[in-house]
């Protein structure tokens, strides 16, 4: 049966670096940054209205708190967000010791609990000092705890529908892994190699597993997001986007039949600016038959 798999530029803000996209089931809006931009943003598809915060440094994601607001990482900090007064709030930081270090991407495990990683500083879009970042997490009495080091660029994150595998994007390494995860404790360990990127598939970036328990992977330079079984580790379709910098996906919309997927425009050279007016662009992929899962929110 021949698919009919649609890709449509849904959010026309041109973002230096959009990442992170959470579908927000109680607002019906999709929450997502733009890191270079320094903003989060929600926007709604019923509106088409989207809404910003301005967050004064880099901002690698952003998810919502089950006490109302949002928690986000900005610079080197976890900060509550009240949206109504665009409020900040800093809750913790982390890399006390690596001032040029920023937080990148960051996801709610099934439980409540915080996992987001961090990256140093970048020369130019995915250039940064290598093995300057860590992989943490915070509880609701905000305790953090180091779980990974010497992290080239923290990234994709999630968890198998069991909850007993973490998956995980250090984008450099060109591959995804999967851990066992402990989710009382939120022990990682017993480190594998889910997939490994191939030629002309760019470095893995943001990830979101569907309702089958199956990855969907950003693959920033790739201009494309591809399903991977991981079981096998097969690739079982790939999706391309008019943006070669896709950099994250999320399912969201009323049934998550819709898959989100975020792009950067920072980074391209002019003739590669014009050969791409939609990068930085957020798409909307219908058709795809899969559905993903409502994200937890941070019970902190």
């Amino acid at each position: 049966m021949m698919s009919s798999v649609k890709v449509e530029s849904v959010v026309k803000a041109s973002a230096l670096i959009g990442e992170g996209p959470v579908w927000e089931e109680s607002e019906q809006m999709l929450l997502f940054v733009d890191i270079a931009g320094q903003k989060i943003h929600r926007w709604s598809p019923t509106t088409n209205q989207i809404q910003s915060v301005e967050t004064g440094d880099m901002v690698g994601f952003a998810v919502p708190r089950r006490s109302g607001g949002y928690v986000a990482g900005v610079g080197r900090s976890i900060v509550a967000v009240d949206w109504p007064t665009q409020m900040m709030t800093s809750l913790v930081e982390v890399d006390q010791d690596k001032p040029n270090n920023r937080l990148n991407d960051g996801k709610v495990d099934p439980i409540g609990r915080l996992l987001a990683g961090t990256m140093g500083k970048e020369q130019r879009p995915a250039e940064v000092e290598k093995q300057q970042g860590s992989l943490f997490s915070v509880t609701s009495d905000l305790t953090v705890t180091k779980h990974l080091s010497q992290v080239d660029i923290s990234n994709g994150l999630d968890w198998s529908l069991d909850q007993k595998t973490f998956f995980y994007i250090d984008s450099l390494s060109l591959t995804v892994d999967a851990f066992d995860y402990d989710s009382n404790t939120g022990h990682i360990g017993n480190r594998r190699v889910v997939y490994h990127m191939e030629e002309g598939e760019g470095l893995p970036d943001g990830m979101t597993v569907d309702a089958e328990g199956r990855l969907w992977v950003a693959c920033y330079n790739g201009g494309r997001v591809i399903n991977i079984d991981p079981a096998t580790g097969v690739r079982l379709q790939t999706v391309s986007l008019p943006a070669m910098k896709t950099t994250s996906c999320c399912f969201g919309g009323p049934d998550y039949s819709d898959l989100y997927v975020t792009s950067a425009s920072l980074g391209l050279n002019p003739s590669e600016g014009r050969q791409q007016p939609l990068a930085g662009h957020t798409f909307r992929v219908t058709g795809l038959g899969v559905k993903g899962r409502p994200s937890t929110s941070f019970s902190g």
